[in-house]
């Protein structure tokens, strides 16, 4: 594309003979990963603003500049164009340079506090398995049609718009003809699914969260809301009180409920069985029985969710229980890590907010013959610090055993938020502070019994621990099946 092409997909209204007619290859907000033929978005933050790089990019090749006014007094280096938000200007960039692949895709987007990972993966499973090559964009990775999970650089802590539009296009050249993308309050906020040509929003469940980033949990719930507004159909969670104002918003919709109140889709009769859960399913395409092969009676919520999305995109109810009964589940949610029979049953779980955690808890307690360890922390820096006594006091109070420890502590003292946990533990005496993960993982294995679970939450799939100010390697279920090996010597 040419830049004068680029400035007219983006409707600035310039004569041709303002700019320059060069080629654009790429477009970027961050100086550093400028590259030849890069367009650059000069994004006034809290802390940088973007036009301070502009000698910068224009050294590393950059052919143009675009932001919302110049500062008084400060040439540009390069051809400037004006744009109302930088933001937008930056996703809507990224999708005409990339073809707005998604046009080209059955996009469904899943947003919530709780549920949205497991939905996105049971949604691209039952779409692959209704025959539709699905491509996926989680937390957890991304996957092509190949199936094969891929993450990105390590310097895109979370994809921006770039990334969200050229993996896309990516997946359209793979063949796909369908994909899943996980939408996060931030993704929505800071317009990094902007130019997404939404086919069908999920709404899964809303609870307290990032509420360092959004304020108030009112305007988190207006961030995740866009989802609902920018798709021509919804699906939603009946059993969730937020729904009431989510009624109506998209054109189309229909609800789910797992809890047996009225929807659209409906599970009855559930029950939790040694092979997973088992449930009838009531539906506008009949009623029929279903089975998931996954641990936590709160995951029907999530195949009701998925299976009523896929549903819109034409699977049949045959395809959608076939679908369901091969799910193999998701890395880090609800994870089992495989011992020897003399050892505790291990399962890695992501959960991280109150709410979550004592699903997972109560789901395993359901399931546990022995006693029912959990092993738990934090997250530091500003980001919900409220969250951390009602940790401690959801842990103490549902498991026989708790271990407090770290979990991204970052900059903040750990033995301020390990205080914290221990506040919520109310007085109760069935927890201890162990501050290095990796030792208190190593701890909670040796003491278990065989028979007793163990629960290691709050990192799940996550391959990096923030630990004062640095990020260490992670991997949390390789540091289970090393705990266990130790055992099986001690």
């Amino acid at each position: 594309m040419r830049l004068p092409e680029l400035a007219a997909a983006l409707h600035l209204t310039l004569p041709a003979t303002d700019l320059p007619d060069v080629a654009v290859r790429g477009v970027t907000h961050n100086a550093a990963w400028v590259q030849p033929g890069d367009v650059f978005v000069a994004i006034r933050g809290a802390r940088f603003d973007g036009h301070s790089f502009m000698d910068q990019v224009r050294a590393a090749g950059a052919v143009a500049v675009l932001g919302e006014g110049l500062p008084e007094g400060t040439p540009s280096p390069l051809p400037y164009l004006t744009v109302p938000h930088a933001r937008a200007a930056l996703a809507d960039a990224a999708a005409a340079l990339n073809g707005h692949p998604s046009h080209a895709l059955k996009v469904i987007g899943v947003t919530g506090t709780d549920g949205k990972t497991t939905t996105s993966w049971l949604a691209r499973h039952l779409l692959r398995a209704a025959g539709i090559p699905t491509g996926l964009l989680s937390t957890v990775g991304y996957e092509l049609p190949d199936g094969v999970l891929r993450h990105f650089p390590a310097h895109f802590t979370t994809p921006e718009a770039p990334q969200v539009q050229a993996t896309l296009r990516d997946m359209v050249q793979a063949g796909a003809g369908a994909v899943v993308l996980e939408a996060s309050s931030h993704a929505l906020s800071l317009e990094r699914v902007r130019g997404v040509a939404w086919d069908v929003a999920v709404w899964t469940h809303l609870s307290s969260e990032h509420l360092d980033f959004h304020g108030s949990v009112e305007h988190y719930f207006a961030a995740k809301r866009q989802l609902i507004e920018r798709s021509p159909f919804a699906v939603l969670n009946a059993d969730d009180p937020w729904i009431a104002r989510l009624r109506g918003v998209a054109p189309t919709e229909v609800t789910y409920s797992a809890e047996g109140g009225p929807a659209d889709w409906q599970a009855r009769e559930i029950e939790e069985r040694a092979t997973g859960l088992h449930f009838r399913v009531s539906s506008p395409f009949g009623v029929f029985e279903a089975a998931l092969p996954m641990i936590g009676r709160f995951n029907v919520a999530n195949a009701l969710a998925a299976m009523a999305a896929v549903a819109r995109l034409g699977a049949t109810p045959a395809q959608l229980t076939a679908g369901l009964a091969s799910f193999r589940g998701v890395p880090g949610r609800m994870e089992l890590v495989p011992g020897g029979l003399d050892d505790p049953r291990v399962i890695v779980d992501f959960a991280h907010t109150p709410p979550s955690l004592e699903k997972a808890l109560s789901t395993l307690r359901a399931t546990t013959d022995g006693q029912l360890w959990v092993l738990l922390g934090s997250a530091g820096g500003p980001r919900d610090p409220l969250k951390r006594a009602p940790l401690g006091e959801v842990a103490t109070r549902l498991a026989d055993h708790a271990i407090f420890t770290e979990e991204d502590h970052r900059d903040t003292p750990l033995s301020d938020i390990l205080s914290e946990m221990a506040r919520g533990a109310a007085g109760r005496p069935n927890f201890t502070a162990i501050p290095d993960r990796r030792e208190a993982i190593a701890h909670v294995i040796q003491a278990a019994r065989p028979g007793d679970t163990v629960l290691l939450a709050g990192k799940g799939p996550e391959d990096t621990l923030e630990r004062d100010g640095h990020t260490l390697p992670w991997n949390e279920v390789q540091e289970a099946r090393n705990a266990l090996a130790a055992r099986a010597h001690r």
